[in-house]
């Protein structure tokens, strides 16, 4: 529910800069990942991409699945840090601030180069229940609806945690439409539908 599925093929360091090992895995594996899926793409790859080798990656990370679920914590965090940004920028002004929120979100899906929910995408290839990135994309995506009940709560607005599934199930149909159909189907109409759910809710 918020732009987790933003994620370059790999973050550039400041000019002159390296990033250390496990960054730099870190942050390939995630744009690998995302770019073509976690099942498709294997450690050596990875460990190649970073300018490293399997052992050091192992020695980071103990597993292909460890990997994963780290990579999917970076998701998270760089999608509250989007939360946080947020609500600076609409200081008491949780209707706006809900409004901004529909309207990046309608912005990452609408994007050239979006493929999705990044923890949406991991949940559909990890079926196994013991996954360890699969408890994460649990914990992060109930973390992000109830922020979301919270904003609409705060905006005065009525059934919040109804009005925050709706929202929650718009946007995750609208991601799928723009990869289905393309990008001037439905999923054009985010921010409208968004903004008229937001409406019936109103007092």
């Amino acid at each position: 529910m918020t732009p987790e599925s933003t994620a370059p093929l790999a973050e550039s360091p400041p000019e002159g800069a390296r990033l250390p090992p496990r960054e730099r895995i870190l942050s390939v594996a995630r744009g690998l990942f995302y770019q073509r899926g976690i099942r498709a793409v294997g450690v050596e790859e990875i460990a190649d991409a970073a300018g490293t080798n399997k052992m050091t990656l192992y020695r980071h990370f103990p597993s292909k699945d460890a990997l994963i679920a780290e990579c999917l914590r970076v998701f998270a965090d760089k999608a509250n840090k989007f939360w946080d940004e947020l609500e600076a920028a609409h200081p008491d002004n949780p209707r706006a601030e809900l409004s901004a929120w529909l309207a990046a979100m309608a912005e990452r899906v609408l994007a050239a180069g979006d493929h999705g929910c990044a923890l949406a995408n991991a949940a559909v290839e990890l079926r196994e229940a013991s996954h360890p990135a699969r408890r994460v994309i649990e914990e992060v995506k109930r973390a992000q609806r109830d922020r979301l009940v919270r904003l609409c709560r705060a905006a005065g607005l009525d059934e919040p945690e109804f009005l925050a599934d709706e929202l929650h199930l718009l946007l995750e149909g609208a991601r799928i439409s723009a990869q289905s159909v393309g990008r001037d189907g439905p999923a054009s109409r985010l921010v409208r539908m968004g903004e008229a759910i937001i409406a019936s809710h109103a007092g």
